[in-house]
C-alpha cells in the first residue's frame, strides 16, 4: 500500500473545474472526479462554506485530504465539500459578506491560487485500500461503511449501480423505499441490495463485478426481490420496513405460497396480543419459527404463583426444584391456541421444559 503526501495549489486544483449534475464533478485539469455521479448530495452550509474559504484567505492549514490513486485519474475520498467550496468559490459561484471572487485585488486572488492543499495519495490492492480507509474513518462527514467499500472498488459497474441505487429519488428509492430502512443517497439501498444478492458478502460481490459494464444483474435482482414481496404480501403494513426480505427471497422464491390464507393468518397474528414483535410476523409464516414473534413472557409474578402453588414440584418429572431452576411453561402450547395467562402456566424444570420444546 503507497500513501504519499503531496502539495497541491488551489490553481491547479480549480484548473478545468466542471460541476454538471449529470456527469459529475470534476477539477484538477480534469483528471479528479470530485463526486462520481450519484454520488452522496451532502453539501456544506453557508457558514461551513465559508469557513474554508476564510481558512485559506488567512492562509491557515486545512485539514488533510484523501485522494483515490487509479492509473492516471483520481477520486476524492475524503474532502469533498472542501474542495467544492474552493472550486466554487474560484468560479464566482457564491459570496462572502458579498465578497465575489471577481471583486478580489489581484494579489488577492493570487493569495488564494498559490494555497497548498495537503492531499495524502493512496494506491494499492483492494484490500490495502479498504484497511487503510477504515484506519483513517475519515474525519468530518464520516463515510458509511459502504461509502468505504465503493471508494474501494470504483469502476464501470459501481458507476451503473449507483445510478440506480445511491440518488435522492433513484429507481431503487421509488420501488422500495417502504421495505427498506435508511438513504439512497448515504449508500444503504445499495448496501441492502449487495447483502441480499451476495448473501453477506459484499466485497466478494463488488470486487468480482468491479469492471463489469453495468450492474444489471443487480438491479434485476433486486427488482425480482421487491416484486415477490408484493406477490406473496399484498396488503401492506408498516411492520413491513427493515425486514431481511432478500434473504427471505433467496430460500422461499421457488415456493408457491396462498396469498390469501396469508393474509387471514398475519391478521391473526397482528391482534394477538402475545405477540410482541409484529414484524416478525412475516418472516414466521415462511419459517415457521415462534422466536421470530418474541412470544410475549410470563411475568415474575405469575411464574411464582404458579410455583407455590406446585410447591416447587415439576409436574413431569416428579422432582423437587428451586425457582430459579425451573421456567414457566404454557400448558398449552401457543401455537395451538394457549395464552400467555395465568390458568394456562406451569412451573417446569429447565430439562423437561427443554424436552418438551423439542417435541
Amino acid at each position: 500500500m503507497r500513501i504519499e503526501l503531496h502539495e497541491i495549489l488551489i490553481k491547479d486544483l480549480v484548473n478545468d473545474y466542471v460541476d454538471n449534475k449529470e456527469e459529475g464533478v470534476y477539477g484538477y485539469g480534469g483528471k479528479l472526479n470530485i463526486r462520481p455521479k450519484y454520488q452522496r448530495e451532502f453539501v456544506y452550509k453557508d457558514k461551513q462554506r465559508d469557513d474554508v474559504i476564510d481558512t485559506v484567505r488567512k492562509n491557515f492549514p486545512l485539514n488533510v485530504m484523501y485522494w483515490v490513486k487509479n492509473g492516471d485519474s483520481y477520486e476524492v475520498l475524503d474532502g469533498q465539500q472542501r474542495t467544492i467550496s474552493i472550486c466554487q468559490y474560484v468560479n464566482d459561484g457564491y459570496s462572502i459578506n458579498d465578497i465575489y471572487w471577481h471583486t478580489l485585488t489581484d494579489d488577492q486572488q493570487e493569495q488564494i491560487l498559490n494555497y497548498k492543499l495537503m492531499v495524502y495519495f493512496c494506491e494499492g490492492t483492494d484490500s490495502e485500500k479498504l484497511a487503510w480507509f477504515r484506519i483513517i474513518n475519515i474525519a468530518g462527514e464520516k463515510l458509511t461503511e459502504q461509502e468505504l467499500k465503493n471508494a474501494t472498488y470504483t469502476g464501470t459497474w459501481l458507476t451503473d449501480a449507483k445510478r440506480y441505487f445511491s440518488k435522492t429519488g433513484c429507481a431503487a428509492y421509488q420501488i422500495a423505499k417502504d421495505y427498506i430502512n435508511g438513504s439512497a443517497i448515504r449508500q444503504e439501498f445499495l448496501e441492502t441490495a449487495l447483502d441480499w444478492i451476495s448473501g453477506g458478502k459484499i466485497e466478494g460481490y463488488m470486487s468480482k463485478n468491479q469492471h463489469e459494464a453495468n450492474a444489471n444483474e443487480l438491479w434485476l435482482y433486486f427488482q425480482n426481490v421487491i416484486n415477490w414481496i408484493k406477490v406473496i404480501f399484498p396488503e401492506y403494513r408498516k411492520e413491513m420496513k427493515g425486514i431481511a426480505w432478500g434473504e427471505l427471497y433467496n430460500k422461499f422464491c421457488k415456493e408457491k405460497f396462498d396469498s390469501a390464507e396469508m393474509e387471514k393468518e398475519i391478521k391473526r397474528l397482528m391482534m394477538d396480543d402475545d405477540v410482541t414483535k409484529k414484524s416478525g410476523i412475516y418472516p414466521y409464516l415462511l419459517i415457521k419459527d415462534e422466536r421470530y414473534l418474541n412470544i410475549r413472557a410470563f411475568t415474575e409474578s405469575q411464574k411464582r404463583a404458579a410455583y407455590e402453588k406446585q410447591d416447587g414440584i415439576c409436574p413431569i418429572c416428579d422432582e423437587h426444584f428451586e425457582i430459579n431452576e425451573m421456567e414457566g411453561d404454557h400448558i398449552t402450547p401457543w401455537s395451538e391456541g394457549g395464552k400467555t395467562q395465568a390458568d394456562n402456566l406451569q412451573m417446569l424444570c429447565k430439562d423437561c421444559n427443554r424436552r418438551k420444546g423439542k417435541k
